[in-house]
Parts: C-alpha cells; structure tokens; sequence
C-alpha cells in the first residue's frame, strides 16, 4: 500500500450501476461522500463505469460528449423517444436496452416471438443522417430474440415468404423466410465503423446459442426454445445466401437475442463493453498515481469475474499496483473465496436483515455510510503501515 504520509489519498471510484436503483454515477457519487467523510482532504477521482448493458450510455457521457433523444421503435414496436449520444471524438453511443430494453414495460407488453429491434436500426439511421461513421453498441439488457431482423429490415434488408409476401422482422414468423434481398442496406453502412459491446460468447443458435441460454429471461417458454432456435437458425441460412457471408457461429452472435449476429453481419467488430468503456472514460489514466479503487455493483457472484465492469476494473488497478475494495449492493458467499482472487476485500452495503425494497430505497446513504466504515478502516491500515 502506497504510503499516504505526504499527501492525501488518491482513490478512483469507478461502480457500475446498481440495476432498478441507481445509476453508476449516483453509485460513485455516494461512495465519494463516504469516502470524503472519513478522509476530508482524499482527492476523489470519479469514474463510473459499465459492461455494455443498462447504464453504458449513462457512463460513457460522464466523460463529455452530447446526450441527444431521438424518436425510435421500442420493442413493441412503438415509437418512443430513446437516448442516445454523440461523444467527443464523434463516436455515436446506442444502448439498446434504452430502445428494446427489458425493463421497458410498454416493450415488453407484447410476447417475446412480437418484439423486435426495428429501433436499434432506426437510431442508427438517424446518428447516421446525423454524420456518425464510427458507433458504439451496448448489446446487454434487450428485451428482443428476433436475430437481429429488425436492425436489418430498418437499414434497408427486405424479407419475402415463398409467395413474395414481405415478412415482418419478428420470431414468430422468421420461420415464413425464404428470400433476402440485401440490395437496399443504407450505402453509409459500408463506411462505418462498428463496434459491438458485450461480455457474451455465444453463438447464434444451438444449445448454448441466444433462445436457449437467454431466452427464458425474456419470456421464452420451454416449449418455445426449440421452435424458436429453429427459425433462427432457418432465418440466418436464407440470410447469409443472400448477403454471401457467414456468421452465426461467431461469438457474440447470441448477444442480445441475435442482435450481435446482425450487426456481425454488417461488419462490426465485437468488444468487452467494460474494456470499450473504461478506455473511454479514460480509466487507466485515472489510475495514474492513485493509492486506491473502490469498484462494486448491484450484486457480485462468480459471474463478476467473468468481463463484468467490477473485474475489468480491478484488472486494470492491479497492473499499475493500485488495491481494489468491492462495495456491492449483495455479495454471493459462495462466491467470496474466488472473489477474493481479484479484490481486496469484498463488502455489502446492507448492515442487517431487511427487505429488497428497503434496500434499493435506501442506497444511496447505505452506500455512503458503507464506504465512510471502509474508508476508516483504510486509513487505519494506512496509518500502520507508515
């Protein structure tokens, strides 16, 4: 531990957010408070942070850029107005659990095998008309299962039934495709750049593909699984016949309900969407010269440690020797023994037995009074090592 004698602290504070509470920056913002509490004279150095799913844009506007709502197709297919934003080096930032998110009750308000990502296409069209060339899409938290077919047709991509008739872009009647025509893809596609954010490696379809493995989660009955797999693996063969390119094997392709697979075959490029974040929110230069990372999440189980925000933070810190402490809203004890392989010590914010709803309600002061005990604790530590 860096000696603190000299000069007061540095400590990042880099959470995501804590999903149906707050925001990634509230998480930070309160942590600070705690930290300032125990430490007034601690130089805070704020940099939220998340994984490609709810919150992304939130994140990556923290460190500058325009915040813009454009009007969009939820998953229902209803227009709505949705964010979206334009960074400071141009790059058009689209969260697509803001447009076909599953938290989005008017989305989601029609079954899964009616819901489609029409919206992602059609924001990517207007940032399009807007200049963008090089877009950022976080594919965590969609509510959608339609592979994509919905960006597709929005950009241009017409699918036809065996009698000529124009299928809609939605599962329950992907199965109906028998010709692509990709003639009509908006000519600045082929210009753009496009990076696709998300943690996950699944293919398309299969038994670890988008249906099986994320489906349920989205309404996505047994029953269902294996018809629903089928049409998409029946909707990406016609697919790739026609656009003369293959790519439903691909990790990634299962991201998002098969939206990776669409935007794979447009061209992008898939990323970690904590790693995509943290370089923009300028993480590693935060760490410069820091004594301490503070990183958390709404609840943390072995799945952290699998390209969540929280880890990729802590692999940062420890590559330039800064200690990383997890305040979370929930700790898995199962999981604390591999936990502990990546942080110094992992800590709840909940101080006894309570309700979720107490919980999500009092976050704010729980994580400032949780983070103050921390911080306390550190300094004692620090002091001791003098």
């Amino acid at each position: 531990m860096t000696n603190t004698s000299a000069r007061p602290p540095v400590v990042v504070i880099a959470p995501d957010s804590f999903k149906g509470s707050l925001t990634a920056e509230e998480v930070a913002s309160a942590i600070g408070g705690g930290i300032q509490a125990a430490i007034p004279g601690a130089q805070i150095r704020l940099r939220p942070i998340a994984d490609g799913g709810e919150g992304t844009l939130d994140a990556l506007m923290h460190a500058g850029g325009e915040r813009l709502a454009i009007s969009c197709r939820n998953a229902a297919g209803q227009f709505v107005d949705a964010p979206v934003g334009i960074l400071k080096d141009g790059s058009a930032v689209i969260e697509s659990a803001a447009i076909v998110g599953l938290t989005d009750a008017a989305g989601t308000s029609v079954p899964v095998e009616q819901r489609s990502t029409l919206g992602v296409g059609d924001a990517m069209l207007k940032l399009l008309d807007r200049g963008a060339r090089h877009f950022l899409v976080g594919l965590g938290g969609s509510s959608t299962n339609d592979g994509g077919a919905g960006l597709l047709a929005a950009l241009g991509v017409k699918f036809f039934d065996a009698a000529g008739e124009t299928v809609p872009p939605r599962p329950a009647d992907l199965h109906k495709v028998a010709r692509v025509d990709a003639s009509g893809v908006d000519a600045r596609i082929r210009d753009a750049r496009i990076v696709a954010m998300s943690d996950v490696d699944n293919p398309l379809c299969g038994e670890v593909g988008a249906t099986a493995i994320f489906g349920p989660q989205k309404g996505v009955t047994p029953e269902q699984v294996a018809q629903l797999d089928r049409s998409l693996g029946h909707f990406a063969e016609v697919l790739e016949q026609a656009m003369g390119r293959s790519a439903s094997g691909q990790p990634g392709a299962g991201a998002a309900g098969g939206l990776g697979y669409a935007l794979l075959m447009l061209g992008a490029e898939f990323r970690s969407g904590a790693e995509t974040v943290a370089d923009h929110i300028g993480l590693d230069d935060a760490l410069a010269g820091a004594d301490w990372l503070i990183t958390g999440e709404g609840r943390s189980d072995a799945q952290t440690l699998h390209g969540k925000a929280p880890f990729i933070a802590s692999q940062r810190a420890r590559r330039v020797g800064v200690p990383t402490t997890l305040l979370s809203g929930g700790i898995d004890r199962k999981s604390l023994d591999e936990l502990q392989g990546s942080f110094s010590g992992c800590f709840s914010i909940v101080f006894g037995p309570g309700s979720l709803q107490d919980a999500i309600a009092g976050a704010p002061e729980l994580l400032r009074a949780s983070a103050e005990q921390i911080a306390r604790l550190w300094q004692t530590a620090a002091a001791a090592g003098k």
